[in-house]
């Protein structure tokens, strides 16, 4: 799955044992500027069974940054609800969740 190409649910859900719950606008996580930068997107799943997980991911430590005086978009993260946060792999219990924030993008131009 990637964030270029959105993958339907129902594509995902038949190929791999997990189910999407939550798919929607991380609202507000774009950087302030004249023209605002994109919002990312909230993504979590469901898993099945007991899988490994590997996640391949940018702007999670680095801010997304914006241009001419536009403000840095909000970073990314991924966490397994109730256990914290994904750095890179982890394995995942059936019923685990995992929640999956893209960063937003960075502002252009001054506020």
């Amino acid at each position: 799955m990637t964030n270029t190409r959105i993958s339907d649910p129902e594509l995902l859900e038949w190929r791999f044992p997990v189910k999407l719950i939550r798919f929607e606008v991380r609202k507000n996580s774009g950087g302030k500027g004249k023209w605002k930068g994109g919002d990312g997107v909230v993504r979590e799943f469901l898993f099945l069974e007991d899988l490994e997980v590997n996640i391949l991911s940018q702007h999670r430590v680095e801010e997304p940054y914006g241009l001419n005086g536009g403000k840095p978009g909000k970073r990314g993260r991924q966490y397994i609800v109730g256990k914290g946060p994904v750095h890179g792999s982890a394995s995942v219990k059936k019923g685990d969740r995992i929640v999956i924030e893209t960063p937003g993008g960075g502002g252009y131009g001054k506020p």
